[in-house]
């Protein structure tokens, strides 16, 4: 039973991270390929926080507040890049976070830091405040994506210039998908370091960034539902098949390039698709 506890926690956590990156990538179109180091900075929060005996609970929205703010910096040095351009930035930014980790022993440098505190919850308890939050940030996405804000988000997503034209100041809603997704990813990341007790700075590298957008792509960039099973079961597949972990970044990689060639949509897409009468199906992605 332990070991389905455990599982289940972990879902909950990539599906938390998952979710974090479909506000940016999803609803907006901001691709970001350094995701896992907001992931990163909130773990790292709530680690050294914990340390310092600040309880469990009071750790939660300091690491969504910090990994919030870093987030809105990065994004407001974003603004003026898109596309290609941005998507190298935020990998810059990812690189970087792993650069100065590593050199700074008060953050456990290249050890990491161990002997995080217990949260004070059983393990079965943990697990339900996991998909507890998983469940408040679905509900959460769900009312951004039925919101003015996500019709404006999906605006950018579509077309920046026309809503621009329009009168739509887009740079303000993108430095706020920004402020959004990345405190969301601090509350995965504080959640991430209570469960392992243990965080090192390769966990929060490139790998991981093309992990979390491999779940995004595969569920269908913009569809809540589709994201959440798609990191539920990515997240899943290492633990089942543990040849995956020691090629990760391959099968991850090769998933994320034959859903973008062959199903743009992703398994939403190909949910809607399947459903759809002929002629009726648009987009399909979100959903």
């Amino acid at each position: 039973m332990d070991y389905e506890i455990s599982l289940l926690t972990t879902m909950g956590v990539s599906v938390l991270f998952a979710l974090s990156l479909n506000l940016i990538t999803g609803f907006c179109g901001q691709i970001s390929l350094g995701h896992a180091a907001f992931l990163g900075i909130g773990a790292y929060v709530a680690a050294m926080l914990g340390k310092a005996g600040l309880p469990f609970l009071a750790t939660l929205p300091l690491a969504m507040l910090l990994a919030g703010a870093v987030g809105a910096v990065v994004g407001l040095a974003s603004l003026r890049v898109r596309a290609d351009f941005l998507a190298i930035t935020t990998m810059g930014v990812g690189f970087l976070f792993v650069g100065i980790v590593r050199q700074q022993n008060w953050l456990g440098g290249e050890l990491g830091i161990s002997g995080i505190p217990d949260t004070g919850l059983s393990k079965t308890t943990f697990m339900l405040l996991t998909l507890l939050l998983c469940a408040l940030v679905a509900a959460f996405s769900q009312y951004i994506r039925k919101a003015w804000m996500g019709r404006v988000f999906n605006g950018i997503a579509e077309d920046e210039d026309t809503m621009r034209v329009l009168g739509i100041d887009a740079s303000r809603y993108k430095l706020v998908a920004f402020a959004i997704g990345t405190a969301l990813a601090g509350l995965a990341g504080s959640m991430y370091a209570y469960n392992l007790r243990f965080i090192g700075p390769d966990s929060f590298g490139f790998v991981e960034s093309i992990t979390v957008l491999s779940m995004v792509v595969v569920g269908g960039i913009g569809s809540v539902t589709g994201v959440i099973v798609a990191a539920a079961l990515l997240s899943a597949l290492p633990a089942w098949f543990q040849v995956i972990g020691d090629y990760k970044l391959l099968v991850y990689g090769g998933l994320l390039f034959l859903m973008m060639r062959f199903s743009p949509g992703g398994m939403a897409g190909l949910v809607t698709r399947f459903f759809s009468p002929v002629g009726s199906v648009g987009k399909g992605g979100r959903t």
